[in-house]
């Protein structure tokens, strides 16, 4: 029997409800109850539309991590999560589990992370996964097992969406995204090299590692400006591409999800 983890990137869908309480009610608690409320309401709505037959929460920790260590740049100009909204955060953990959904809170790694993980592993049984949430960085992982759903858009996204509408396989992302930086994570890329760059040079030499052993053409300006940037390319590429492999200390099992009697 197959069997359906549902992962939800919590602080992605509770940041978003709050955002439109927030601008009704302003930085208030009615606002932060308001939220509350919402995310229970679209818990249980995802519960419904995909029956999943695991679910967890991912919820991040806010502090510095690994690509802080090592890009103490990362996600610098980011707006905070709001402290009302922060001091929330195991209230609403403890309504999701009175919905027979746990949390599991990052420690030393990011939720992205984490996230992956969980997916890489399910994936790698031949089961099914489906990641809630906006951040298109998980794109990298999609694959015939995992795929991605907007809870705000009621959309889904799978490796062929993103095919037919970036013209790039999920696995060609993370040397796309290492070409033209993500400056909503501040993170750099290659100087003067666009998307559209980035897409006729990956069209072209499939990936980062074949373009770094060509040899150097001068009448080819974006290949002599990518292998001249070399360093931030390869540090961008370990910025944005997700961790697959993190001790999580549980088993799948452990994630099944058992509807709560009224």
């Amino acid at each position: 029997m197959t069997s359906t983890l549902l992962i939800i990137d919590a602080m992605n869908l509770i940041r978003r409800i709050y955002a439109v309480q927030e601008k009704q009610l302003g930085q208030t608690q009615a606002a932060v109850i308001a939220a509350q409320t919402t995310a229970c309401n679209a818990l249980k709505k995802l519960l419904q539309i995909h029956q999943p037959s695991h679910v967890i929460c991912v919820f991040d920790n806010h502090a510095p991590s690994w690509r802080h260590q090592i890009y103490p740049e990362y996600k610098q100009g980011r707006k905070p999560v709001p402290e009302l909204l922060k001091q929330s955060l195991n209230q609403i953990q403890d309504l999701f589990f009175e919905l027979g959904v746990d949390s599991l809170v990052t420690e030393t790694d990011e939720a992205d992370d984490l996230i992956a993980t969980l997916a890489d592993k399910v994936a790698q049984k031949k089961q099914r996964c489906i990641i809630v949430s906006t951040d298109k960085g998980f794109y990298q992982l999609l694959n015939s097992q995992i795929i991605i759903y907007d809870y705000f858009t009621n959309s889904y996204t799978d490796q062929h969406r993103v095919l037919n509408k970036m013209g790039l396989s999920a696995g060609q992302l993370c040397d796309y995204w290492a070409i033209t930086g993500i400056s909503s994570s501040a993170i750099k890329g290659v100087e003067g090299i666009g998307a559209k760059g980035a897409l006729t040079l990956l069209q072209q030499f499939n990936c980062l590692d074949n373009m770094f052993k060509q040899p150097e053409n001068l009448q080819d300006k974006r290949l002599t400006k990518l292998l001249t940037s070399q360093k931030p390319a390869l540090l961008a590429k370990q910025l944005v591409t997700l961790k697959k492999h993190i001790q999580l200390g549980f088993n799948l099992k452990d994630l099944r999800y058992t509807p709560k009697k009224p």
